[in-house]
């Protein structure tokens, strides 16, 4: 079974994360991404928060899953296990859980990575799911909903790196504006997400901070990196191009110095 969920948050939210589907599934975890590093051979633990937002009594269901990543950063999560898969290394504390209204969860789980391991990464999700489906009301139609939060987690193998190569310049709309963008190609055995600290200059000599967004780039694959101009008064300006932009690309401890102009 394939289920498709288009959050950005789902990957890049670094606060809790709710999911409310109706009245009868009304969940909160914390945190909602794992990057965690393991040793061939060794046994990685770690711990996430479940609450219960409802005030009433909820049962969950709690179980892994295998991802991809679409175009738009849209997750599908599949029950089968995918290829080179390594959620046989993972452990979950318990599939089903029961917490009163308002209650809440210290959830365990771990990674046994074999001593045979190669260098690499483990990727995986794990979903948290209403145990029994709620009734939705539409028109004319009643529909079985199923609440769903998925945590996704990345544990970095041995010396595993991401492998960054950075072409551009682009211009390509972003919610209703057009901002700068990088195509970014990574070729290494990680993913990889960037920062940095970057300005830019526009046509008419307005200065900007620009942030690059930090959705990840997975192993093999070539992304659009958006370079979102903001400012103290507004945080997703037009800024007119051609735009001049320059600053310190960084990923883990690496980093590429940029001076671009996106007409």
């Amino acid at each position: 079974m394939r289920v498709t969920v288009s959050l950005l948050a789902l990957l890049a939210a670094a606060s809790p994360m709710a999911a409310q589907a109706d009245a009868g599934f009304a969940a909160l975890v914390s945190p909602p991404r794992f990057e965690i590093n393991g040793k061939p051979g060794s046994t990685v633990r770690q711990v996430f928060e479940l609450s219960n937002r409802s005030a009433a009594p909820a049962r969950f269901r709690v179980r892994t899953a295998d991802f991809r990543l679409g175009p738009d950063y849209s997750v599908s999560f599949q029950d089968e296990l995918a290829p080179g898969s390594c959620r046989p290394w993972v452990a979950i504390e318990r599939s089903l859980v029961a917490l009163p209204g308002g209650g809440n969860i210290r959830y365990r789980f771990e990674v046994t990575v074999p001593a045979d391991a190669p260098a690499g990464e483990c990727r995986f999700g794990i979903l948290i799911e209403g145990d029994e489906p709620s009734v939705t009301q539409a028109p004319q139609l009643q529909l079985p909903v199923v609440g769903r939060i998925g945590i996704i987690v990345y544990v970095k193998v041995g010396d595993a790196q991401p492998k960054i190569e950075v072409f551009g310049p682009q211009v390509v709309p972003l919610n209703g504006i057009r901002v700068p963008a990088l195509r970014v190609h990574n070729s290494g055995n990680a993913h990889a997400r960037l920062s940095g600290f970057l300005t830019g200059t526009d046509a008419k000599g307005k200065k900007y901070d620009v942030i690059p967004s930090d959705l990840p780039i997975l192993p093999g694959e070539e992304r659009l990196v958006y370079l979102t101009p903001s400012t103290q008064e507004i945080e997703h300006p037009q800024a007119d191009f051609p735009m001049t932009v320059q600053g310190t690309l960084e990923w883990g401890d690496q980093s590429v110095e940029l001076n671009e102009t996106f007409k």
